[in-house]
């Protein structure tokens, strides 16, 4: 597939660093020259320097013949500038932009065919902010994953040595969780991915990958995290765009507070917020964590534009008595070197974006796609079409299917059924396939999986 990125900033050099591995023809357009020549010297790719809504620079990139373009620069409105403009002088097929301002947004008349004829709209912040959501939501979850529409979810887990899961055999779970379905696709140990059979024993330190009916899924983390208190207070550090909106969300349900460094920031999240305490100071100063009670606070979620300020932040918090840390981590390299030994979550933007760009990459009808563990896995939801002679999957039960290496599919989304799959379970045509590729190299043969051959009608 022929892509042309705009924009080479971290989520652009995210989305590039992915895609390029995946044998796509890609070309970064920015008015950065040392990114370019970074991204350049790092990946088989090409690079155009200039503005990415000037016609003659997109031009220049290949937008007379290209596939899709992803505009991800700062600016909302270039990026909506150069999709009209890849619209009507170059018929793209395929436009994805970056869109953060809510007033934008919130008229949804303006990105009609006829007006800006942008096919998906991403915004960064309410990702993020959906995804720190359902983390408060799931205690104990590393990560929260949608499928189906809400019908099914995935959440990893670690395992620590008080928990029920520690030192059990996969074929001793139903026993302790009767009339519970959920299955563990896969789980990593010491980095290296596995596929659970009946005889695999869970140890300490495994993340486990679990999935299931979201019912199921609270139902079996209430059971194997040990939680020593319930959640009710929590402190946000930094109240821009992400702050404000996870206080929007959390302030009906918890005892909220913000504490944010600009005074004329924290007027504005004062005169927004309703129930939310806003609190004008540093979160890196410790004597304010502990006038707070920062000891008997549940959740402290820094989510500042440093990085540095969040991990520091978060560090002194765990010290001074927070039960959980959460940080935003806009460097990658950071996420690895802070997250379980010195935070309990790290949460990378990029992340949480890349995997609703990647599913409109995809070949085959692949409607979701999560990013995990930084990149290296994928969790997919491809839905199934064609009969027996048609696929390579409908009709056909999991044992038949030629699965590549490292990859496991955990369960089948069926109307409104959630089926966890098993060596006999048999695939329809229209159902929802959840796998799991713990290695993304191997993407591209699943999504040929789910390819239709030419004789389907």
């Amino acid at each position: 597939m022929k892509i042309i990125i705009l924009g080479a900033g971290q989520v652009g050099t995210s989305v590039a660093k992915n895609l390029v591995s995946e044998a796509n023809d890609i070309t970064v357009v920015d008015t950065n020259q040392k990114s370019l020549q970074i991204l350049g010297e790092r990946y088989d790719l090409q690079t155009v320097y200039g503005n990415a809504s000037n016609p003659s620079i997109l031009k220049k990139a290949g937008a007379d013949d290209s596939d899709m373009i992803i505009a991800v620069t700062n600016s909302d409105e270039i990026n909506m500038i150069a999709c009209q403009v890849a619209y009507t002088l170059f018929h793209t097929p395929t436009k994805i932009a970056r869109v953060r301002n809510l007033d934008y947004l919130n008229h949804t008349t303006l990105f009609a065919q006829e007006a800006l004829p942008i096919d998906v709209l991403i915004n960064p912040e309410l990702l993020v902010t959906k995804y720190i959501e359902d983390l408060i939501s799931f205690p104990g979850a590393l990560q929260v994953l949608d499928f189906a529409d809400g019908k099914a979810q995935m959440v990893a887990v670690r395992v620590t040595n008080s928990s029920i899961l520690c030192h059990l055999k996969i074929t001793e779970l139903p026993e302790h969780f009767p009339n519970v379905e959920f299955r563990i696709v896969t789980m990593f140990r010491e980095g290296k991915g596995i596929i659970p059979d009946g005889e695999t024993i869970i140890q300490e330190d495994d993340e486990l990958f679990i999935i299931g009916a979201p019912k199921n899924i609270r139902t079996i983390l209430k059971s194997i995290i040990y939680m020593e208190r319930p959640i009710k207070r929590i402190i946000i550090a930094g109240g821009g765009n992400i702050g404000m909106n996870l206080a929007k969300i959390l302030e009906d349900q918890y005892q909220v507070k913000v504490i944010e460094r600009s005074s004329d920031q924290a007027k504005i999240a004062s005169e927004s917020l309703k129930r939310a305490l806003v609190l004008h100071g540093d979160a890196t100063d410790g004597e304010l964590l502990v006038e707070e009670n920062i000891e008997e606070t549940d959740i402290f979620c820094a989510l500042t534009n440093a990085d540095e300020a969040n991990i520091i932040s978060c560090m002194l918090a765990k010290r001074l008595g927070a039960g959980k840390v959460m940080s935003l981590t806009n460097r990658p390299a950071y996420v690895d070197l802070v997250q379980n030994d010195i935070i309990d979550i790290a949460i990378s933007p990029q992340q949480a974006t890349i995997g609703s760009l990647l599913a409109h990459v995809r070949m085959g009808d692949v409607v979701v796609v999560h990013s995990l563990r930084r990149g290296a896995a994928e969790a997919i939801e491809a839905v199934a079409h064609g009969d027996r002679k048609s696929s390579k999957v409908v009709g056909k039960s999991i044992d038949e299917i030629s699965l590549p290496p490292d990859t496991s599919i955990g369960a089948i989304v069926r109307g409104d059924m959630v089926l966890m799959a098993h060596h006999d379970t048999v695939i329809e045509a229209e159902d929802h396939v959840i796998l799991l590729v713990a290695d993304k190299r191997h993407v591209p043969q699943v999504e040929r999986l789910f390819q239709v051959g030419i004789t389907f009608l």
